[in-house]
């Protein structure tokens, strides 16, 4: 089932796909996956450092291109489309977990979450059910942090096969829940996967969000950086694909006039 709807177009940012689909499309089309088709499908959040390593890493991009929606996260992304000619509008992990939560409440989704560390995603779980008495949790799993044992792949396919979810929400942080989402997928019989890295730890308490004024303004990850030393390095990542990315689009404007 394709959930790509005609009206929209999807945006490539120096090579990379990134969509700008309304918030209430993207949700609408969640709940038409999960009441008929039923398809497996991810969505994929998008910043300026996944962008840095799909230019590496071919597998990253596939998957960022085969998603069903790739969503920006992050200034960075929305800098980046502006030298493209392209306006990006930001829709992160986050809020994207909030809001699914809330308008699934009505359709009765089942939600699954994948990660965290042990114990993280059962406070995630009691935070969010404060917030939305109605929601509907199917379970929880926290991955080892270490390789696992066939054994223990098969008793958690089926842990999450048996619990019937219709989302099921992975924090392993980038690079690893994505590569997570791809290696299980065909083992799980779940409408959506959706990656959202630093959610678990936001909504369980164990990491401090940045305050609404920082969100708004587009510096979360000056917020971040100043309280997570290990958020320098992946800053830098993202600096020199945005570098990059502007330098890309300056050309292709530069090259538009030259073939006037």
């Amino acid at each position: 089932m394709s959930v790509q709807s005609k009206k929209y177009d999807r945006k490539l940012v120096s090579g990379i796909c990134v969509d700008t689909f309304p918030k209430n499309h993207i949700l609408t089309s969640i709940d038409k996956n999960i009441q008929n088709g039923r398809s497996k499908e991810h969505i994929c959040i998008t910043n300026t450092e996944s962008m840095y390593y799909a230019e590496k890493k071919p597998e990253l991009k596939e998957y960022i291109s085969t998603s069903a929606f790739s969503l920006c996260d992050g200034i960075g992304s929305v800098i980046a489309g502006k030298f493209h000619g392209e306006s990006i509008q930001r829709y992160n992990g986050p809020d994207l977990l909030l809001e699914a939560c809330e308008f699934g409440q009505e359709r009765g989704w089942r939600h699954f979450f994948c990660g965290g560390k042990e114990g993280v995603a059962d406070m995630l779980v009691e935070n969010l059910k404060e917030k939305f008495p109605n929601l509907e949790v199917a379970g929880t799993y926290c991955p080892p942090f270490r390789e696992q044992t066939d054994e223990e792949k098969a008793a958690m396919i089926e842990l999450i096969n048996n619990s019937k979810p219709d989302i099921l929400w992975v924090g392993l942080g980038l690079l690893k829940q994505e590569a997570w989402i791809a290696a299980h997928k065909k083992h799980l019989d779940i409408p959506w996967f959706i990656g959202v890295g630093a959610a678990f730890d936001f909504y369980a308490g164990t990491v401090k969000r940045a305050p609404k004024i920082f969100r708004k303004a587009g510096l979360e990850w000056l917020y971040r950086l100043s309280r997570e030393r290990r958020m320098f390095r992946r800053n830098v990542n993202s600096y020199k694909f945005l570098s990059r990315s502007i330098g890309h689009g300056i050309q292709q404007r530069l090259n538009k006039i030259k073939d006037k």
